[in-house]
């Protein structure tokens, strides 16, 4: 997962809006959002490599997220464990947001860098995990985030337009669909090369990877998710498939109701 935009408690119909694009390497195999036949609380898509998610949801009302982040602090190569296993355990387990985030604070260097979005019905909380930072677990104040592959907000260009983008979609007392939420984030075009050197981005790969929606032979925006959280707990769960060429391939469509415990 390399884009995601969210409000929180931001319209006083949803508790979450959310849609969040995962950019991955096209050979990676991968299982379209589904329930888990070992874990049939937990709505997700399933990296079958290592066996995690990159966003998933419980019928319990957990949800959580993660992107990678650039981690010049770890050694290329280094046998760590799966970031993807992070979201899984929250999905999996009953711990808090709040207690689960310090115990993976306190383990972060087991895994490369990354940002763990995680939540209940409670509240929602963040956790910037790179080595060489040691930053603390944050529960999250209402508001519109974006997030990408550098901490929560970094004014990277493709972040910021998601982030305005979810704003203007918002500006009117109807609630945004599903489309809407897409619309924040399939944005094509490339950042110019002046706005990535402000932010210490240089060359042909940074460049092809500021779009919001990556399209390139081998790489790119596999999968678009959104959410829409209602105030009372009824829960939309949506994804996208999308091949190299940016087409789309496929769209799963899931309601559930988040108010009973399971």
């Amino acid at each position: 997962m390399c884009l995601i935009v969210f409000a929180w408690r931001q319209h006083p119909s949803a508790s979450l809006l959310l849609a969040a694009n995962r950019d991955e390497f096209y050979e990676r195999p991968t299982k379209a959002a589904a329930y888990w036949s070992d874990a049939p609380q937990v709505l997700a898509g399933r990296d079958l490599q290592a066996g995690g998610t990159w966003l998933g949801v419980s019928h319990s009302g957990r949800f959580a997220a993660i992107t990678n982040i650039r981690d010049p602090a770890a050694e290329d190569g280094q046998a760590l464990r799966s970031r993807g296993e992070l979201t899984t355990d929250f999905l999996t387990d009953t711990q808090g947001p709040g207690d689960y985030l310090a115990d993976v604070a306190r383990r972060r260097g087991e895994y490369q860098g990354f940002n763990l979005l995680v939540g209940d019905q409670e509240g929602l909380w963040y956790l910037h995990g790179n080595s060489d930072e040691r930053s603390e677990p944050q529960a999250l104040a209402p508001g519109i985030y974006g997030l990408s592959n550098a901490a929560l907000d970094v004014p990277w260009p493709k972040v910021q337009r998601a982030r305005h983008r979810l704003r203007d979609a918002m500006t009117n007392t109807q609630l945004p669909d599903h489309e809407a939420l897409r619309a924040c984030l399939n944005d094509r075009s490339l950042a110019d090369p002046e706005s990535l050197e402000k932010q210490n981005l240089f060359g042909t790969m940074a460049r092809q990877l500021s779009a919001q929606f990556i399209v390139t032979p081998r790489y790119g925006t596999r999968c678009c998710t959104t959410l829409r959280q209602h105030a009372d707990g009824a829960l939309e769960f949506q994804e996208q498939r999308f091949d190299s060429r940016g087409e789309l391939q496929g769209t799963e469509v899931f309601a559930l109701n988040t108010r009973s415990k399971a």
